[in-house]
């Protein structure tokens, strides 16, 4: 506490500053401490204005924020097997609005980012099916508008990584990708 009260004094001295105390919210995120030390960071606020925004809130909730197996294709891919039954939105404003608010919310949800990435590929050619795979997102997001970041004040020596190895899979890329193997050690 001295260290940090010496900083504020030496910032004070040299610009003009003030003190706001405790950080509550800041960027739209945020903040709660408890007793224990943990800290929470989340974006409920926003999440629920996403849901208001969208017209959402009397829809039913979903378990997940993709279907399952469920595989984006481009327009160019659709011409390329002549399918047409995906239309093209006429106007991919809304749906680039959407992914970026979104986007936006990844920062405390990281159990949106794999949906989001997957989504975000399509913001220039822009299909019906997009558009309803980010409505899904949020349908999501309304179930628990409130999850968050959590850190805990204890210390541990664990390391812990999170990895998606389902990047094969994707339509758009498996040119670039094929012919590597991923080898998983325990």
């Amino acid at each position: 506490m001295r260290l940090i009260q010496e900083t504020k004094s030496i910032l004070q001295t040299n610009f003009k500053i003030k003190d706001l105390g405790e950080l509550k919210f800041f960027l739209g995120i945020e903040f709660a401490r408890s007793s224990e030390g943990i800290f929470l960071m989340h974006q409920r606020k926003y999440a629920l204005e996403l849901i208001s925004d969208l017209g959402l809130g009397g829809t039913k909730l979903v378990g997940a924020p993709v279907e399952v197996n469920q595989k984006f294709t481009s327009i160019v891919f659709d011409q390329h097997v002549h399918s047409q039954h995906d239309p093209v939105l006429n106007d991919p404003g809304p749906y680039q609005r959407l992914v970026g608010r979104l986007l936006y919310l990844t920062v405390t949800r990281a159990d949106i980012s794999f949906a989001i990435q997957n989504l975000s590929q399509f913001m220039h050619s822009t299909k019906q099916s997009h558009m309803e795979a980010a409505t899904r997102v949020v349908k999501y997001i309304k179930q628990a508008p409130g999850v968050g970041i959590l850190m805990s004040s204890t210390v541990s020596s664990k390391l812990q990584a999170y990895c998606d190895v389902d990047w094969g899979s994707c339509l758009t890329t498996r040119k670039s990708v094929s012919g590597y193997a991923v080898k998983i050690a325990d």
